[in-house]
C-alpha cells in the first residue's frame, strides 16, 4: 500500500479537523488513552485505500480513511486491533492459536463499547460494519461459534489451519479478556457500575482516568490516575502472557502472593503478618466477624467506635447479615437477611455524636468504651473492640491513653480491630498497632487513591497462628462473597470456600500499591512540609469562606507541634464544612445536589456570562461526599469534604527539583480556591438548587 502515514503525523485540513469537530475528536482521543500501550506497534492510516482495516501481526494496525471520519467508529477498531496484538504476542508468534486473539479481542471490545458514553454509542447507530455488528449482537456468542466467523479471520490473513479453542484457554478468557477499566470496577457491587451520560459511579468517580476534574474526595473515592492506570494496564498484559505460558492458576496466584509482598515491603512488615484481600472495607468487616466465630465458643459483643462514621453497612456485616443485594461475587442476595453459619451476635454502638448532633468530647468517649468493656466482660463474653483512626470526617477513638488502659487489662478475653480504613498512617503506625497484636483494616483507595473498593486485614502472627490452629470452618455463607484464593493457604478454616480469582480486587489493589509506592519515594522532609504547607490553606480558605462553616475544631486531634516526629495521623487532612445561605445550612437534599452539581459542567447555565464565569462553572470538581451531620443542635444537614490524598504529594514530586515541587503544590492549592468559588457561585443562582 502506499501514502500510509502514521497516524500521530497525519493533521491534513480535512472536514475531520473543522472548527465544530475538533472539541469530538479530543473528547474520542482522550478515551483512546485507556488502550493498551505496545511497543513496536504502529498505527498507520490509508488514504489510497480507504475502507481498509488490516491487523499486521507484530508490526502494525492499518486503518483507511473512511473510518477516521467518524472517530468513535475508529476507536472501536482500533481497540479490536491493538487488543489482538496484544494477545499475539502473548502467544510469542504461536500462529496456529490466532483464534484465541480473534476471541479474546472480540470480547475486550464489546465490553469497551457498552463502557462507551451514550452520546457516543448514538455515532455507531447506523453505521454497517462487521466488527460492528458483532459486538452490537444480543446474543451470546460462545467461542466455538466465534470459530465460524472468517471476518475476524480476514482482519489478519494469516492460514493458521483447523480452529480450536482449547480447554485452558476458557479461564484466561473468562478472567483477562476484559479492558481494564472494566476489571478496576469487577468483583464489587452495583456501586461501581457506571451512569451511561458521564460515566461515573455512586461516588462520583470513574474507573479511568479523569484528569480534567479538580480532585479532593480521598475521604470517599477517587478516579484512578493515569500513572496508577498505565501500570495496572501493564500488569493485565504480563498476566495474559503468564498465564498462557505457566497456566492461569499459578499465574493468578502468584499476582496475588506478589501484590501481598509488595504491600509487606512498603509498610516494612514481617513475612509472617498474614494479609487478606477484599472487595471493600465492609467485606473486611464481614471478614472479621466470621473469623471471630471461628476462635472461640464464647458468645461475642462488637463493640463499634464511631458507629455514625464508619461504613454503613458495617453494623450488618458485624452480625453476619447481608449488606448490600448482591455480593462482590455476584450472587443476588436480600439485603438484611442473615447468612448461613452465623451465630447471634451483640452489637454495642459508640458514635461520636449524641443525639442532639454535638460531638463528645474525648472524655465522654473514652468512658462509654472502657463502660462498654467492663459490663461485657462481666458477662464472660469475647470482646472484639472496633478502634476508629481517622472516621470519614477525621476523628479518631478512643485516646492513646484509653487504649494504654485496655491493654493493662487482665483476665479480658479482647481482641483489637483497628479501623484505618482512610489509611492515614504511616508505616510506623501500622508496625506498631501489630506488635500489640491488633488487627489492622485498612483500604487502598482512601488516602491513597487508588480505584474504589479496596479493603484488606493485616494479621499480627500472634492472631495468624490463632486462627491457624482453629480447626473449624468459615460459615457456609461465606462461599458467596469470598474465594479460597484471598485467604492465607496455611489457614484451615478457609478451605471450603469458592474456586476462582477476583481479578476485580486484585487490579485495584495493583493500583493503589502503584500510588503507595511512588507517594514513599517523595523525601520524607518535603513530603511533610508539603502536607502541612497543603491542608494549612485548606483549613484556611474554609474560614476566610463566609458561606462556609467548618465542622472540625481541635477535638479528638493531636497537636503536631506536641510531638517529636510528624505523623500524618497527627494532622488533619479532612476538612468536613456546612454550606450556608443567608447563615442558614442548606438541606441534605440540597447539599447532595450541590454536590453534583459541582462534579458537572454547568457552563450552559451561564451562557452570556463573563468568560471567567463560564470557565468557573465548566470546571468539574470533585470532593467527599455529603455526610450527614445536624447543624447547631436542631437542624439536619449534611457536610462535604476536601481532602489531602497522597496523589497532591506524589505527582508534586516530579525530577527531584525541590522549585518545582513546591510550585506544583501551590498549583494544587489554587484548584481548592477554584472550588470554594465554583461553590458560591452555585450558591448564588437560586435555579440550580431547585
Amino acid at each position: 500500500m502506499t501514502n500510509n502515514i502514521a497516524i500521530e503525523d497525519q493533521y491534513k485540513r480535512t472536514s475531520l479537523f473543522e472548527k465544530e469537530n475538533i472539541n469530538y475528536l479530543v473528547h474520542v482521543l482522550k478515551r483512546f488513552n485507556t488502550v493498551p500501550k505496545i511497543n513496536n506497534i504502529n498505527i498507520i492510516t490509508s488514504n489510497t485505500v480507504p475502507n481498509v482495516f488490516k491487523i499486521v501481526p507484530n508490526k502494525s494496525i492499518i486503518i483507511g480513511a473512511l473510518y477516521l471520519r467518524n472517530p468513535v467508529l475508529a476507536l472501536v477498531y482500533l481497540r479490536y486491533g491493538i487488543e489482538w496484538q496484544l494477545w499475539y504476542k502473548a502467544l510469542e508468534g504461536e500462529k496456529k492459536e490466532t483464534s484465541l486473539c480473534n476471541i479474546a479481542a472480540l470480547e475486550v471490545t464489546r465490553i469497551f463499547y457498552k463502557l462507551l458514553p451514550k452520546e457516543d454509542k448514538e455515532k455507531l447507530d447506523n453505521v454497517d460494519h462487521s466488527l460492528i455488528n458483532l459486538i452490537k449482537d444480543s446474543t451470546a456468542l460462545n467461542a466455538e461459534s466465534l470459530l465460524k466467523h472468517e471476518e475476524l479471520e480476514a482482519f489478519h490473513g494469516l492460514n493458521t489451519g483447523p480452529k480450536v479453542f482449547e480447554k485452558s484457554w476458557k479461564a484466561i478468557v473468562d478472567n483477562l479478556a476484559k479492558p481494564t477499566e472494566y476489571l478496576l470496577m469487577d468483583g464489587g457491587d452495583h456501586r461501581l457500575n457506571i451512569d451511561e451520560i458521564d460515566l461515573l459511579n455512586k461516588y462520583g468517580c470513574r474507573p479511568f482516568p479523569r484528569p480534567e476534574a479538580f480532585t479532593f474526595a480521598s475521604s470517599t473515592a477517587t478516579s484512578v490516575s493515569n500513572f496508577a492506570f498505565d501500570k495496572t494496564d501493564k500488569a493485565r498484559s504480563i498476566l495474559i502472557k503468564n498465564s498462557l505460558k505457566n497456566g492461569f492458576k499459578e499465574s493468578a496466584i502468584e499476582f496475588s502472593e506478589l501484590l501481598k509482598s509488595n504491600l509487606r515491603k512498603i509498610f516494612t512488615l514481617n513475612d509472617a503478618c498474614e494479609i487478606i484481600f477484599s472487595p471493600s472495607g465492609t467485606d473486611s468487616s464481614l471478614q472479621i466477624a466470621a473469623i471471630s466465630q471461628i476462635v472461640t465458643d464464647k458468645e461475642i459483643t462488637h463493640i463499634l467506635v464511631a458507629s455514625d462514621e464508619t461504613g454503613s453497612g458495617v453494623p450488618a456485616a458485624l452480625k453476619g447479615c447481608h449488606f448490600e443485594n448482591n455480593t462482590a461475587l455476584n450472587y443476588p442476595v436480600k439485603k438484611g437477611d442473615k447468612m448461613e453459619g452465623f451465630r447471634d451476635v451483640d452489637l454495642i454502638k459508640i458514635p461520636f455524636r449524641d443525639e442532639k448532633g454535638t460531638l463528645k468530647s474525648t472524655e465522654e468517649l473514652d468512658a462509654e468504651v472502657f463502660a462498654a468493656i467492663t459490663e461485657t466482660h462481666k458477662l464472660g463474653k469475647q470482646i472484639v473492640l472496633h478502634v476508629m483512626d481517622h472516621s470519614k470526617l477525621g476523628y479518631q477513638s478512643p485516646s492513646v491513653k484509653m487504649m494504654q488502659e485496655i491493654d493493662a487489662l487482665k483476665d479480658v478475653s479482647l481482641q483489637v480491630i483497628i479501623d484505618a480504613a482512610q489509611l492515614r498512617l504511616d508505616p510506623t503506625d501500622i508496625q506498631n498497632y501489630l506488635s500489640r497484636g491488633y488487627i489492622v483494616s485498612i483500604t487502598g483507595s482512601k488516602y491513597f487513591t487508588g480505584p474504589p473498593y479496596s479493603g484488606a486485614l493485616i494479621f499480627p502472627e500472634s492472631v495468624s497462628q490463632q486462627i491457624t490452629s482453629a480447626k473449624k470452618k468459615l460459615p457456609k455463607g461465606l462461599n458467596i462473597y469470598f474465594n479460597h484464593s484471598d485467604w492465607p493457604t496455611s489457614w484451615f478454616c478457609s478451605k471450603d470456600l469458592s474456586d476462582g480469582f477476583n481479578y476485580g480486587s486484585y487490579m485495584r489493589w495493583n493500583a493503589a500499591i502503584v500510588e503507595m509506592d511512588r507517594y514513599y519515594k517523595t523525601p520524607i522532609l518535603y513530603r511533610n512540609m508539603g502536607i502541612e504547607m497543603f491542608c494549612n490553606f485548606v483549613e484556611d480558605s474554609i474560614n476566610e469562606a463566609s458561606f462556609l462553616e467548618p465542622v472540625y475544631g481541635d477535638e479528638l486531634k493531636v497537636k503536631t507541634y506536641n510531638n517529636e516526629e510528624f505523623g500524618i495521623r497527627n494532622i488533619r487532612t479532612i476538612f468536613p464544612f456546612f454550606i450556608l445561605k443567608n447563615k442558614v445550612a442548606l438541606s441534605v437534599d440540597n447539599v447532595k445536589k450541590l454536590y453534583t452539581l459541582l462534579n458537572s459542567d454547568l457552563s450552559n447555565k451561564f451562557e452570556g456570562a463573563s468568560l471567567e464565569i463560564i470557565r468557573l462553572a465548566a470546571q468539574k470538581c470533585h470532593i467527599g461526599q455529603a455526610v450527614n451531620v445536624k447543624f447547631e443542635d436542631d437542624l439536619q444537614s449534611a457536610v462535604l469534604r476536601i481532602s489531602l490524598g497522597a496523589r497532591v504529594i506524589s505527582e508534586s514530586w516530579v525530577n527531584r527539583d525541590i522549585s518545582l515541587y513546591f510550585r506544583n503544590i501551590e498549583a494544587q492549592m489554587s484548584q481548592i480556591t477554584v472550588i470554594i468559588k465554583k461553590i458560591e457561585l452555585i450558591l448564588n443562582d437560586p435555579e440550580l438548587l431547585k
